[in-house]
C-alpha cells in the first residue's frame, strides 16, 4: 500500500527508546525524515543513529526537555530552520509509573511533575511546532495516550489522568485545526512491551515462583487482555504510521484503540 509519505518530516516526542522510538523507526522507513525528542542525550544520539544507517533518511536529534518551554519553542525553531516544513508531530513522552504506592497520597508537587511533562508537555510541542505545520492536507498531529484513559489501571491515577487529559486535546484540537487542514488523532494503546514492561514482567515472574510466560498469561486473564498478551511496539508504529498517511486523511479527532481486546471484555 503506496502511504505517499516519503519526504516528509516529522517530530517525535519521548523518542529515544520504547514506543517513540518505534515510531520514528517506522516512519522512517517509510521515507520520512525525523527529529527525535527526549531528554538523555546518549541514547538519543544511538538512536537517531541507528535510524540513519537502517532506512538512510535525514535524522535530527536534539536533547529536549518537554518541561522546559524554552528547550520546546528552540527545538521547534531548528527544525524549522533544517527543514522548513513540518508535516507530522507525535506526541509521546510520559513516564512509567515513578512508584507503586497510592497516588491519591502524593504530594501536590508530584502530581504537577507528571501532568507538567506528559499534559503540559503535549501542549507545548503543538504550539511551538504549529507555526512550522503544513496547511495542504498533509498536517498530522497524532497523540499516544493509553487505555487508562477510560479504564482504572491501579495505582496509575496520574497516568489515567494525562491520558484522559491528552484524548480531550485530540478532540479540541481536531475542532480547532479543521480549517487548516491539519488533523488531530490519538492512539489508545492497552500495556506495550516496552523495555522497562519486559523488565517488570521478569522481575514479577520471579516473585512469584513462575516462568514469564506463565505470569503474562495470569496477568492477561486478570485483566481482561483477549489477545493473551502485550502489545509489540512495532504495532503502535504501524497504527501511528498509517495515521500519518495520506491515506487516513478523512480520519479526524479519533481515538483509536489498540489493546488486545482489553476495553470491550468485561471482567
Amino acid at each position: 500500500m503506496e502511504l505517499g509519505l516519503n519526504g516528509r518530516t516529522a517530530v517525535i516526542t519521548g523518542a529515544s527508546k520504547g514506543i517513540g522510538k518505534a515510531i520514528a523507526r517506522g516512519l522512517a522507513a517509510e521515507g520520512v525524515n525525523v527529529v527525535l525528542l527526549a531528554r538523555g542525550k546518549d541514547v538519543l544520539e544511538q538512536t537517531a543513529a541507528q535510524i540513519r544507517q537502517e532506512h538512510g533518511v535525514q535524522v535530527l536529534a536534539l536533547p529536549t526537555d518537554m518541561t522546559d518551554a524554552e528547550q520546546v519553542d528552540a527545538a521547534a525553531t531548528a527544525v524549522a530552520q533544517r527543514f522548513g516544513t513540518i508535516h507530522i508531530l507525535v506526541n509521546n513522552v510520559g513516564r512509567p509509573p515513578r512508584r507503586q504506592d497510592r497516588q491519591i497520597t502524593w504530594s501536590d508537587a508530584e502530581w504537577l511533575d507528571e501532568i507538567d511533562l506528559k499534559t503540559i508537555g503535549m501542549l507545548r510541542a503543538v504550539r511551538a511546532i504549529l507555526p512550522h505545520m503544513a496547511r495542504d492536507g498533509t498536517g498530522r498531529i497524532i497523540n499516544i495516550s493509553g487505555a487508562s484513559a477510560t479504564n482504572v489501571w491501579v495505582p496509575a491515577l496520574t497516568l489515567g489522568l494525562n491520558n484522559a487529559a491528552m484524548n480531550q486535546v485530540t478532540s479540541y484540537l481536531a475542532h480547532d485545526l479543521a480549517g487548516d487542514q491539519i488533523t488531530v488523532n490519538a492512539v489508545v494503546p492497552g500495556p506495550v512491551a516496552v523495555e522497562w514492561r519486559e523488565a517488570w514482567v521478569a522481575a514479577m515472574a520471579q516473585q512469584q515462583g513462575q516462568n514469564p510466560a506463565e505470569f503474562m498469561a495470569a496477568f492477561c486473564r486478570q485483566k481482561g487482555i483477549l489477545a493473551g498478551r502485550l502489545a509489540e511496539m512495532d504495532e503502535i508504529s504501524d497504527l501511528v504510521v498509517f495515521l500519518a498517511s495520506d491515506r487516513a486523511r478523512y480520519i479526524n479527532g479519533a481515538k483509536l484503540v489498540i489493546d488486545g481486546g482489553f476495553s470491550v471484555n468485561a471482567r
